[in-house]
């Protein structure tokens, strides 16, 4: 893959000189710190009602704020990826570069990654924190950030193939954002669907909570694996076919 390095490196710098990537940083970690403090209150004020969950099960299962904190970030961290070099003209310079198609998706997609992981870095505090109240499970620690990790992985995938298809930033944002919510509605549908129907087990195979739930448990689902790998590699190829039809279309 010649090429891979310089556009990683450049693609993690651009993302870091732009404003939006600082307010970006700074609401996911003001909102990770707010629901972090709201799942130790819980468990401070009312043990009882806790049951056999645990603060580090709350912080990563409750996965509404954790979706939240996904659809604004995800759509505004890929919109640029391939939109905003169509949009300047450098599209044309970096398809005539010595440089290979996966090299171009992939040192735009893992710039973007190694961002939303860097990103949850600072969470380790909160481990830090649990670790001095009480006993900690590193097993569910490894699996609940794998977890993390695999969902943000599939969303940033799916916003990199948008950004790659769209001709402006905003309609990168948009198209991103839809998939996300359809993926969204798609998963609510566990709960409205009958109990054992087909459509009920797809909702449940694709909902986000239904497999954070899983990782915070400790639980590491290989089909939950294949549905991520999934989300990441089908994305990614039409998204080097997207580049390979630029560059010889």
């Amino acid at each position: 893959m010649s090429g891979f390095w310089p556009i990683f490196k450049r693609e993690l710098f651009a993302f870091f000189v732009t404003p939006i990537a600082w307010v970006q940083i700074f609401v996911f970690c003001l909102v990770q710190g707010m629901h972090f403090y709201l799942v130790i209150d819980h468990f401070a004020s009312q043990p009882e009602l806790a049951g056999d969950q645990t603060p580090l099960q709350a912080f990563f299962g409750n996965t509404v704020l954790l979706y939240i904190v996904l659809f604004l970030l995800v759509p505004p961290m890929t919109m640029r990826l391939f939109a905003e070099e169509r949009r300047s003209g450098t599209i044309e310079t970096l398809m005539s570069a010595p440089v290979s198609t996966p090299a171009v998706v992939l040192g735009k997609y893992l710039s973007a990654l190694t961002v939303y992981a860097a990103m949850w870095l600072p969470t380790v505090a909160y481990l830090v924190i649990l670790r001095r109240t009480g006993v900690v499970d590193w097993h569910v620690v490894a699996a609940s950030y794998l977890g993390v990790v695999l969902v943000g992985a599939g969303y940033l995938s799916v916003g990199t193939l948008m950004s790659a298809i769209t001709r402006t930033q905003f309609l990168a944002l948009v198209g991103t954002a839809f998939v996300l919510l359809v993926l969204f509605i798609l998963g609510v549908g566990e709960f409205v669907t009958p109990a054992g129907s087909t459509l009920h087990d797809i909702c449940a195979h694709v909902s986000v909570w239904a497999q954070m739930n899983d990782f915070a448990s400790g639980i590491v689902d290989s089909r939950r694996l294949v549905y991520d790998a999934t989300l990441i590699l089908l994305p990614l190829y039409a998204t080097a076919r997207v580049v390979d039809a630029w560059r010889w279309g």
